[in-house]
């Protein structure tokens, strides 16, 4: 049988930094950020070639064990083939390591970059399967699904499989991000979870997620209230100090701030007539960014082809 035909145009994905848990919604909710990594995937002759700016310049590898390349190479899989070669190069602006979803930006990005170079992708592999490869690929759907759909999501497994809904952020919410110059591994802040928690905090935790759904959407004035953790921020403090320290100041001074995903960064939700004064509490050793909510997720944004034939595939 012969493979897959594909496209000699080569696509542009933009995918967004994303924040998970935001206190109560531990591996559940996320939310999608005005901060973008852009990736531009080219089906080549042959080889592999990866180029990287930006964030992990010096640091990612650049060949098969590149985390886009390994989701461009699982979804050719799934679409029945993989091409002669590869071009890929990476813009990246989402700090890594520090809990804003840089790998499950990379994860979409190749996920969705090989399905658009693949004449006959988006039907072979629907938005549904799209969010259920990220999340084999990534491990949880918190972060892949606010990235995929934008705006604030809540994800959850149902007979093993992913699945999300999104939801509209209240306009008024403006998010604060403050990013320490040192990362945390997401596995060491995992490892600082207990196996088990008190029922009472649990009990505590599924109400104030409850509510963060509609204080996000619909009262950001209950927001304080709604983003009180019992779970894994003040477990994760070992290896963040100072973030939990920073959330707990915050928080004392009424604005809700939690550890965003597995940290070190800390996210403010606050308003536009606070969102400045908010972003200079920090002080030195933070980088404190006013960031705008991403409300269309992943996209592909195709670019001019040179060469192609008329149908746009590669010979």
């Amino acid at each position: 049988m012969a493979g897959p035909a594909f496209r000699a145009a080569a696509v542009r994905v933009r995918t967004p930094a994303t924040s998970a848990n935001l206190g109560p919604g531990f591996d559940a909710l996320g939310l999608a950020l005005g901060l973008y990594d852009d990736v531009v995937v080219r089906v080549a002759d042959c080889g592999l070639h990866v180029d990287i700016a930006g964030e992990g310049a010096d640091t990612l590898a650049r060949d098969e064990k590149h985390l886009v390349v390994r989701s461009l190479r699982t979804t050719f899989d799934l679409l029945g083939g993989q091409p002669r070669g590869l071009e890929v190069v990476c813009a990246n602006r989402i700090p890594h390591g520090r809990g804003l979803g840089s790998s499950s930006a990379a994860i979409c990005a190749g996920i969705m970059a090989a399905r658009a170079v693949t004449i006959g992708g988006p039907e072979k592999l629907d938005d549904t399967a799209m969010l259920e490869l990220a999340t084999e690929i990534e491990g949880h759907p918190d972060n892949v699904a606010a990235c995929l759909l934008g705006g604030f999501t809540l994800a959850w497994t149902e007979s093993g499989a992913a699945r999300a809904i999104r939801m509209d952020p209240a306009p008024s919410v403006v998010p604060v991000v403050f990013v320490p110059a040192k990362p945390v591994l997401t596995e060491t802040a995992r490892g600082l979870l207990p196996r088990t928690v008190p029922h009472v905090d649990a009990a505590v935790n599924a109400g104030r997620a409850a509510l963060l759904v509609e204080a996000l959407t619909r009262r950001p004035e209950l927001l304080l209230a709604a983003t009180e953790d019992r779970l894994h921020q003040e477990y994760r403090a070992p290896a963040m100090p100072e973030s939990v320290a920073l959330v707990n100041r915050l928080r004392a001074d009424g604005v809700p701030a939690v550890i965003s995903g597995a940290g070190p960064t800390v996210l403010a939700l606050t308003e536009d007539g606070t969102a400045d004064k908010v972003a200079a509490v920090a002080g030195a050793g933070w980088a404190a960014n006013r960031l705008t909510m991403d409300a269309s997720g992943a996209t592909v944004l195709p670019l001019a082809s040179v060469g192609a034939d008329s149908s746009g595939a590669a010979v």
